[in-house]
């Protein structure tokens, strides 16, 4: 029986009954995604917390099936080749590892093209595997749920730009609205004839009709796609940015017209080194440019995000019944990393408890990040004590999970640095710490010291452990301690409890009770 939230929150707290506890939930454990794309052909496995599922395989390979599809109506000859070798060898890898099945979809040029049912017939007959080919409102649809995915809150304007097609979706309230597809992907534009002047004016003209038809759409855009990704890398490499994370990564529309302009006056071989840009997609970048710089001025967004999330994760969320796309990612990422990788799994909830007087005013944003770095204080233990630290910080910051920014990812990462060492100068993740402000700093200071001394006070999780009680205005922090958890409040613990008092600038006070 599905356990309500009055039942979830007796039994849990704040957290919520754990996905992977839901019968339901595990069922999505394990599932196999191919993406039958125009430029590229991938296979995703998702494994691990439901919610927010970790890439247990994840591999492409560049066919460009829709090369000169434009002039011949058909698939690329030698990408129908390539195209079929991966999906045999992704069959296979799928059938070794003991998936039910492959979800598989195949978007704008199989769709298109004349030979496109001749093509899934054959895959069919040599793999065994069933292709979906999906319409452009479909295509546009699964991939806003992907965002979806990422973001259970957004609202804004999706556009995936494919190798054929480039999709538009608006999302907001959980929920895929009005939605369209375009043939301005890449390979599309590469064909058309009369040089740039003549491509420009065309994706003008369509970008305008798209406006219409979409209406204005000035909230965020979310770019979904990867020559939006290797766009991001390249602004990246222009502000000289020092989280190479991509997803969550945010970008102004005066960011974008900069490292157009950076792009166009670079050397690509040199750029594209430097950034970690494949061949293929650096050939594909100024067609891919004209229609980013377009889209911007078209619509107008108050800022732009990547989102490493789209068709393939969409589908992912497809088979999500409704009270697991409503839980937050953030939170079952983190509570199914304590469940695995924690000394003391569960304590993670106690802890939050105990911290929390110290945030009595934060707002719900942070209240989560607080929580996430409750789950996640004890789950890099494994580390050698020296490298503990760092290796928090980098779990954190590197980490597949959705639903955090960038500042985000810092904020918990240096929470869980204080975890196990005062101090934070010196290391060689000191540049990541711009992208947070010094309030936020402190913040996560104060949260890192209470973690730590609280992990001093381990106990069975039905016996009392002590409690905070924090007094701003008088700058004084209180202890009050039951005489059952006495003999943990050693000298150890008591530095612990001062770093965390002076980290409050504040007096401090011990209460023994019972």
């Amino acid at each position: 029986m599905e356990q309500t939230g009055e039942t979830d929150t007796a039994d849990y707290g704040p957290f919520g009954r754990p996905l992977f506890d839901d019968p339901g939930a595990r069922a999505l454990a394990r599932v196999g995604v191919v993406d039958v794309g125009s430029n590229s052909v991938r296979m995703v496995i998702f494994d691990g917390a439901a919610r927010s599922p970790a890439y247990f395989f994840n591999e492409k390979v560049m066919c460009e099936l829709g090369a000169g599809l434009s002039d011949t109506g058909r698939l690329n000859p030698l990408g129908r080749e390539r195209a079929l070798a991966a999906l045999h060898r992704f069959q296979v890898l799928a059938d070794d590892l003991g998936l039910p099945a492959l979800h598989s979809v195949a978007t704008a040029a199989v769709r298109e093209a004349k030979d496109g049912p001749e093509f899934c017939k054959e895959v069919k007959s040599k793999t065994g595997l069933n292709i979906n080919v999906v319409d452009g409102e479909e295509e546009a649809r699964l991939s806003a749920q992907g965002v979806l995915l990422g973001w259970p809150g957004a609202y804004g304007l999706i556009c995936d730009i494919g190798g054929s097609s480039v999709e538009l979706a608006e999302i907001g309230d959980g929920k895929v609205g009005r939605r369209m597809t375009s043939a301005l992907g890449p390979l599309k534009l590469r064909d058309i004839k009369g040089g740039r002047r003549a491509r420009k004016a065309h994706i003008k003209a369509t970008m305008e009709e798209m406006r219409d038809q979409m209406g204005p759409q000035k909230d965020r855009l979310f770019l979904v796609g990867g020559s939006w990704r290797a766009f991001a890398r390249l602004d990246m490499l222009r502000r000289n940015y020092p989280l190479n994370v991509l997803h969550e990564y945010r970008m102004s529309n005066k960011a974008v017209r900069d490292t157009i302009k950076f792009i166009e006056n670079g050397d690509p071989d040199k750029l594209r080194s430097q950034a970690g840009v494949s061949s293929s997609r650096m050939a594909l970048m100024p067609y891919a440019m004209d229609v980013l710089s377009r889209l911007i001025r078209t619509f107008k967004p108050k800022d732009i995000a990547i989102s490493s999330y789209g068709i393939r994760e969409g589908l992912l969320f497809e088979q999500m019944p409704r009270r697991v796309r409503d839980r937050d990612p953030l939170i079952e990422a983190s509570r199914f990393a304590e469940a695995k990788d924690a000394r003391l799994p569960g304590f993670g909830k106690h802890l939050f408890d105990f911290v929390m007087p110290l945030f009595k005013s934060a707002p719900p944003q942070k209240v989560r990040l607080i929580k996430a770095a409750c789950l996640l204080h004890d789950v890099s233990w494994r580390a050698h004590p020296d490298y503990r630290a760092e290796a928090c910080f980098e779990y954190v910051t590197r980490a597949n999970m959705s639903g955090l920014k960038h500042s985000e990812r810092v904020f918990i990462g240096l929470a869980l640095q204080h975890r196990y060492r005062n101090k934070r100068e010196g290391n060689r993740f000191a540049p990541l710490y711009e992208l947070l402000d010094e309030r936020g700093q402190n913040e996560a200071e104060i949260l890192g010291k209470a973690l730590r001394f609280g992990a001093m006070l381990w106990m069975q999780p039905d016996a009392a452990m002590g409690k905070l009680r924090f007094f701003p205005k008088k700058q004084e922090l209180d202890l009050i301690l039951p005489k059952s958890a006495a003999p943990l409040f050693n000298e150890v613990a008591e530095a612990r409890f001062k770093s965390l008092a002076n980290a409050l600038n504040s007096d401090t006070r011990i209460i023994m009770q019972g």
